[in-house]
């Protein structure tokens, strides 16, 4: 069982209401497991295939999900960079190695599962590159329409492309992302389509699954520090959850230190 919670005040919502930021602050929402509820072991995890699904006891789906295999993906021991570094123990994770090229299928997949449970009819992201595409290939393995605002000008032609190839309906304005991301969730709001960009608590879920999957494949070592890009700081915040939820269950006994990264010419935090 699980419930949304406001990150901000705390007001609780059920979760088969379709909402996306509290009703009461404004602020994000969060999933909130019943954690004395969750009747699963580490070997029983460790039987199944490495995969975003391996995790299903702290996802909220709980019918058939819409799946394209994703997760899974190698973590790379970095030798040689490491040594130049002084760490011995320098792993990366290749998220590029999802069916679309990005994290983005783990939100998707989680995303795309809820909106259909939810009786959502068609879904709706903005996005500049990456959402669109995974969003319109997974809406697309679902059979449900998907619409893609983007900023006209201001995207990546191979991952719009992706977006197409899947059958989604692209319309670009005049405007930025943010303008493209207050439009279509005016879109979604007015005419019944579920937003699946970030704001969704649903999407963070699936991310979470980087965070435990490293975990598995460092032989349930945790690492003294994850670094992961920020962004709008969705994936990090994610991340931080999952661990917490790992270290309630006793899986793990400390949590790493979070190190989020950011280009100089682009802060949004």
């Amino acid at each position: 069982m699980y419930r949304l919670v406001c990150v901000h005040c705390g007001a609780i919502y059920s979760p088969d209401q379709i909402i996306y930021t509290c009703n009461r602050c404004g602020h994000l929402l969060t999933v909130e497991y019943d954690m004395d509820g969750i009747d699963v072991s580490r070997d029983e995890w460790n039987r199944r295939p490495l995969s975003v699904w391996r995790y299903r006891e702290l996802l909220p789906v709980r019918g058939e999900p819409v799946s394209l295999q994703e997760g899974g993906t190698p973590l790379y021991h970095l030798k040689k960079i490491g040594k130049e570094l002084g760490l011995s123990e320098l792993y990366a994770k290749h998220e590029g190695m999802n069916p679309t090229g990005s994290f983005k299928d783990r939100g998707m997949t989680v995303g795309v599962s809820m909106a259909c449970e939810l009786g959502m009819k068609s879904v709706a992201c903005a996005s500049t590159g990456n959402t669109s595409a995974s969003l319109a290939a997974y809406a697309a393995k679902a059979g449900v329409p998907c619409v893609v605002l983007l900023p006209a000008g201001k995207v990546a032609l191979g991952k719009v492309a992706q977006a197409l190839m899947h059958g989604a309906r692209v319309i670009s304005i005049r405007g930025n992302f943010d303008r493209a991301l207050e439009m279509v969730h005016e879109l979604c709001i007015s005419h019944g389509l579920y937003l699946l960009n970030s704001v969704n608590p649903y999407r963070l879920e699936g991310q979470k699954t980087i965070g435990f999957e490293a975990i598995d494949q460092l032989g349930g070592e945790v690492p003294d520090r994850i670094v992961l890009p920020v962004g709008n700081a969705g994936n990090i915040s994610a991340v931080y959850k999952g661990l917490r939820e790992l270290e309630a269950l006793g899986f793990i006994d400390r949590l790493p230190m979070m190190t989020g990264i950011q280009a100089a010419g682009s802060q949004p935090v």
